[in-house]
């Protein structure tokens, strides 16, 4: 088909018209400079390297361009590059170049302060810590804590090396056991209070905590002092022939017992006649302890 220069002849003077326009428009505006606080974005840090402490978030630009442009531009537009991928071990320095920060076509970056970088560089560690469930709150009268524990037990933590070394264990979001009378379970978000340190993955725990009754204490009076490997064809008295134990243990335990299921004795072996002042025993128990012993000797005589 062959060409012909004056077809559509309307739409090209419209176009250049458009044109004409808006180069009028664009070179009728100033080109001016103006200073913005952008982030600072790190871009390709090795597996094997943490940035320690708090390096810089933020940097300030200076950039060129028209009054219109530039009052258009929007957060996240404008952005400072530190590649690291070249980056060793201990405290570097960093140049930040104008090149090395990203803007919208239109726009150049006359400056960026500072123009170096300190950051402080350490080898990554990792270790696996125990959770230790944080709790708050007392229990409803008579009523005490017993055990504590959270599933998953233990979580791997990633970071600094000598942070890594230094922490002893993880946490969780507090679970609250103001009043309670039963167990307590709650889903919680583990994490350490280390800012430089992080899970490997992003974990839950399941915290269960025990509300048991509190330990009774009790005093049992008259208790019998038994006397115990008395040597043959010797006789022995006891004074006090009684004493009052004082037991300490489960409820349901201790509001059973009474003071003949209580053992206190004086041990006389190898003893021939004689007065001696003797330390009063009590037979141990699974099921309560004993607290006290009221008095805590006896005068043996032995004839």
């Amino acid at each position: 088909m062959a060409y012909h220069p004056f077809r559509n002849l309307g739409l090209k003077f419209l176009s250049v018209g458009l044109a004409t326009l808006l180069w009028f428009a664009v070179i009728g505006e100033h080109v001016v400079e103006r200073g913005l606080r952008v982030p600072l974005e790190f871009q390709n840090i090795p597996a094997s390297l943490e940035i320690l402490g708090n390096p810089p978030s933020t940097v300030d630009v200076r950039v060129r361009g028209t009054s219109g442009l530039l009052s258009r531009l929007q957060p996240g537009e404008v952005a400072a590059i530190l590649d690291l991928e070249t980056a060793r071990g201990g405290s570097r320095l960093f140049h930040l170049r104008t090149d090395q920060v990203r803007v919208p076509f239109g726009v150049e970056v006359a400056q960026v302060m500072p123009a170096t970088i300190a950051l402080e560089l350490e080898r990554a560690g990792s270790r696996v810590v125990p959770v230790v469930p944080a709790v708050d709150g007392d229990p409803a009268p008579g009523f005490v804590v017993g055990a504590v524990t959270a599933d998953p037990a233990t979580v791997e933590v990633v970071g600094p090396e000598s942070h890594v070394r230094q922490l002893s264990a993880a946490t969780t979001e507090t679970v609250l056991i103001e009043n309670a009378s039963e167990t307590v379970r709650d889903v919680v978000t583990i994490g350490v209070t280390d800012a430089s340190l992080r899970l490997r993955e992003p974990r839950s725990a399941v915290v269960s905590v025990e509300i048991v009754p509190a330990p009774m204490t009790r005093d049992l009076p008259n208790v019998p002092v038994r006397l115990r490997n008395l040597g043959a064809g010797l006789r022995a008295q006891a004074v006090p022939p009684v004493v009052t134990v004082t037991v300490r243990g489960g409820r349901d335990a201790v509001a059973k017992l009474t003071p003949d299921q209580v053992s206190a004795f004086v041990d006389l072996s190898g003893l021939g006649p004689g007065q001696y002042p003797l330390l009063i025993r009590v037979e141990p128990s699974d099921d309560v302890g004993v607290a006290d012993i009221r008095p805590a000797t006896a005068s043996v005589r032995i004839r």
